[in-house]
């Protein structure tokens, strides 16, 4: 099971080490990681497996909110992403 990961905001230190140190704590794994910084904007999309994974994903959004304050960050199984993107 995996699980997509999107952070937004204004580009600064340490967003990287945040949320992957915050999914580490979880236990949850970092798949495959892509971003871009677009002038002054930081954008990250993150592939995570949940199998091992010591919390729920609601849960784990709220510590990635609570750790990175100044982004806007969503959370979603992979599946739900995937029906939402289908045609």
């Amino acid at each position: 099971m995996r699980a997509v990961i999107t952070v937004i905001g204004k580009d600064m230190v340490g967003i990287l080490a945040k949320v992957s140190t915050t999914c580490s704590e979880a236990n949850a794994n970092v798949i495959e990681v892509t971003q871009s910084v677009l002038q002054d904007f930081f954008a990250m999309v993150m592939l995570i497996d949940i199998e091992k994974m010591t919390c729920e994903l609601p849960e784990l959004h709220e510590k990635l909110e609570n750790n990175v304050k100044e982004m806007t960050i969503h959370v979603m199984h992979e599946d739900i992403f995937n029906s939402m993107h289908r045609i």
